[in-house]
């Protein structure tokens, strides 16, 4: 009896958790430090927009701000410290439309999809050629997306402008509590 109990309460905690869609990409010979800083530049952001900035990026027509490894690093317009990485745009686009993938195979709205968690880890470093070794970049990336709740934002404001109605149609006297 008591597994059933259990069972029971863990498809409660299950339903309300939202729901979340991951993708990954291991081995990348792509550089971390670049990739950290995409990811700070795409996180929090809706997949639409962080495709269009990333497009941007590939088009060099905007930059990746570089907040950490700035030294003879050159200024960009509108920004200080800034580079067009391409290389890693690119396998974080291909990323981001992994991960929109897989949340239109969970039955999410790919439309409203906020991207909530990226990481850029190093991996490992494969030394190979004998005698002269040479070691390549590689990185492991990962995203995860959630739906944003627009439907309980949209009722909340519906509620706030219907008070405001309210507020504004009643006479003055009665707004104060006074009643003829």
């Amino acid at each position: 009896m008591a597994t059933k109990m259990d069972q029971s309460t863990k498809t409660t905690t299950a339903a309300t958790e939202p729901v979340i869609a991951r993708a990954s990409i291991k081995n990348l010979p792509i550089s971390t430090k670049q990739s950290v800083e995409i990811s700070n530049f795409v996180r929090y952001k809706s997949t639409e927009q962080a495709k269009k900035m990333l497009q941007e990026v590939a088009e060099f027509t905007r930059a990746v701000p570089f907040r950490r490894a700035i030294m003879d690093l050159g200024h960009k317009p509108g920004m200080a410290a800034g580079s067009y990485p391409q290389k890693a745009v690119q396998q974080f686009l291909k990323l981001i439309g992994s991960v929109e993938a897989n949340a239109q195979f969970k039955g999410m709205n790919v439309a409203s999809l906020k991207i909530t968690k990226v990481l850029a880890n190093k991996a490992n470093i494969p030394r190979t050629g004998g005698r002269h070794q040479v070691a390549h970049k590689h990185t492991h990336l990962e995203i995860e997306v959630q739906e944003r709740k627009q439907e309980a934002q949209k009722k909340s404001r519906e509620k706030q402008k219907a008070e405001k109605k309210e507020k504004t149609e009643r006479p003055i006297g009665e707004q104060k509590g006074e009643q003829k």
